[in-house]
């Protein structure tokens, strides 16, 4: 009977010496070490500058279906004026660019969401995005036009959209010109697909950027396309970028403005478009 006893005293023992050494050890009990600055402000979702510089890496945002702002090449390669800017800056900024390619109308939730730090694509600045996101200085001036068919004999104007189907990004300013002019939207993808329903006779039209125009016409000379109209005010456009990040926007301005006076930025815009587009 003591035998009983003491050995079930001896077994109570080893359980609690075991439990012992269980919660001084486990790693379930184990105090976390403490994030460094770094990680905490990266787990916050940090993008300051600070924190872009020692990444090493420009996340940059764009398209690539835009000629020639962001598209790829005939060997595959995405290239276009706008990356070849947001190149030129990262270069000067000390970063290595790091691009992901994007549906426009899924651009501006990709910088919300983090996915990269800023929008090269020919971001038109208006009031709305300035209420919600930050701008670099502008880099290109281009106006809105409106393509049809050259055997369209019924628009001529923004205003005979009224009831015409206009193939458009939804989130662009110039989904809202046409909207605003009375159109149905017919939502797209980009330029390209745009294009492609126009030509195919299954939209009216579409609003769109001038210069990217001139572009595909200047590689698809025959495409029956024309230009029935010209925005009298011209848009615009920058880089954008999440609100709250002065230094950074600073940043960008000041390698902007270095290529603005070295010629970096002169020699971009002739190979593209044979002109200072920033004026």
């Amino acid at each position: 009977m003591k035998k009983r006893a003491f050995a079930a005293l001896l077994l109570v023992v080893t359980i609690i010496a075991l439990n012992a050494c269980g919660s001084k050890n486990s790693p379930a009990n184990t105090p976390a070490p403490s994030a460094s600055p770094a990680a905490n402000e990266a787990g916050a979702g940090g993008d300051s500058w600070e924190t872009i510089k020692a990444s090493g890496k420009l996340r940059i945002g764009t398209e690539g279906t835009y000629a020639p702002f962001s598209f790829n090449d005939k060997s595959g390669k995405l290239t276009g004026f706008d990356v070849e800017i947001a190149e030129e800056i990262a270069k000067r900024l000390g970063l290595q660019p790091e691009f992901s390619e994007t549906p426009w109308d899924s651009l501006i939730a990709g910088l919300d969401a983090k996915r990269f730090d800023v929008v090269f694509n020919q971001v038109g600045i208006n009031d709305e995005r300035k209420a919600k996101y930050d701008f670099s200085d502008d880099y290109i001036v281009s106006k809105a036009v409106l393509i049809v068919r050259e055997d369209n004999s019924d628009i001529h104007s923004f205003a005979d959209l009224k009831g015409k189907k206009s193939g458009q990004t939804l989130s662009s300013n110039l989904a809202a010109m046409a909207k605003e002019n009375g159109a149905e939207i017919v939502s797209v993808d980009g330029f390209n697909q745009a294009i492609d329903l126009l030509a195919s006779k299954r939209i009216d039209a579409t609003v769109n950027d001038s210069l990217s125009f001139l572009d595909l016409k200047k590689q698809k000379p025959d495409l029956p396309l024309k230009i029935a109209a010209e925005a009298s005010d011209a848009s615009k456009n920058a880089a954008l970028f999440r609100k709250g990040n002065e230094e950074f926007v600073k940043a960008v301005n000041g390698a902007l403005a270095a290529m603005k006076s070295d010629g970096a930025y002169l020699n971009i815009s002739e190979k593209y478009f044979g002109a200072d587009v920033s004026k």
